[in-house]
């Protein structure tokens, strides 16, 4: 009975740290941004930030407003400061994070305060990339992590259980992850309203997620058996579930561990998904990398094991065979 609750306390103990920690040490830190206008401006622009929110923006600098605009749309930032005009413009891209939009809004005023001869009147805000009308706050993208997840390690334990051999096994994984992608894109687009873009794009997003799981779990089974499988579920319920970044962003999350959450395939097909959803596929290069990598990674494991076995079955036998003739 000791050893029982002892090892609960230290099983909730973790899953408290694992879940809680990233949103309540969460913060702005080298969230990449734009600010366009004439160099002047923009310096002082970037100095009015960095006085405010120290190490909270990772700026980029350029010309003008068409500029920003096209870094927000590819990606490679999550809005911009535009006062090419002369007044403060905010651009914010909310289907991106729409936590970094509203920081970015927070300051709009007092960026107007600094950069607009001392008027309060507030910076223009504008959202290039909103989020869905039925879906403004982003909750279903935020919710649909933990299924994806729950999926793929679920996906891992039965066919573990109940499939036979390794091929039927990756194929049954596959099949699955196609499967479960058609009707999790179906029920976030089309019933929630959580989802923009095309359909295919998004469904193969999510069917990607879930085939990258789902075998990189029955891959470290097949080498480790069940202590593979529990370093696989471990790995994507408490560690790539938690820093994904699916809720806020990669860059929100302490430390190292939003940069860490993106090389596991959580928070790989969390900011797949919001790239082919609203961002037409503008920045999936590398999830689509990660999620391949792992999805790889899987079936070589998965493979290897299988040939390890029937390399040991083929030896067993013959060396079985020379006996068996001596009781003839």
């Amino acid at each position: 009975m000791a050893r029982a609750v002892v090892l609960l306390t230290a099983i909730i103990s973790v899953l408290l740290i694992a879940f809680a920690w990233p949103s309540v040490r969460s913060s702005v830190h080298d969230v990449p941004i734009a600010v366009a206008g004439p160099t002047t401006a923009v310096k002082q622009i970037s100095a009015a930030l960095d006085q405010r929110l120290p190490d909270a923006f990772e700026i980029t600098e350029v010309a003008d407003t068409a500029a920003a605009e096209q870094l927000i749309r590819d990606r490679e930032v999550y809005g911009a400061i535009d006062v090419s005009s002369g007044t403060p413009q905010v651009i914010t891209a909310s289907a991106a994070s729409a936590a970094v939009a509203q920081t970015l809004q927070s300051i709009a005023t007092a960026l107007s305060q600094a950069q607009a001869q001392g008027t309060s009147t507030g910076a223009a805000a504008r959202d290039l990339v909103p989020l869905p009308a039925d879906d403004p706050r982003g909750a279903g993208l935020a919710a649909g992590a933990l299924p994806l997840v729950m999926g793929g390690l679920l996906a891992a334990l039965l066919l573990i259980r109940l499939v036979r051999g390794t091929a039927r096994r990756v194929t049954a994984a596959l099949a699955f992850a196609v499967t479960g992608g058609l009707a999790v894109a179906s029920i976030l687009q089309f019933w929630l309203g959580s989802l923009n873009g095309s359909y295919p794009a998004n469904t193969g997003a999510i069917a990607l997620t879930i085939a990258a799981t789902s075998l990189s779990i029955l891959g470290l089974e097949s080498l480790l058996g069940y202590a593979g499988f529990g370093l696989g579920a471990a790995a994507m319920m408490l560690i790539g579930n938690p820093l994904s970044g699916a809720a806020t962003a990669p860059e929100m999350l302490p430390g190292w561990s939003g940069t860490l959450g993106q090389l596991l395939p959580p928070g790989a097909g969390g900011q797949l998904l919001r790239s082919t959803a609203f961002f037409n596929g503008h920045g999936a290069t590398h999830s689509v990398i990660l999620l391949v990598t792992w999805l790889a990674l899987g079936v070589v494991l998965c493979l290897a094991s299988g040939l390890r076995t029937r390399r040991t079955a083929t030896v067993a036998d013959t060396a079985a065979q020379p006996a068996a003739h001596a009781t003839v």
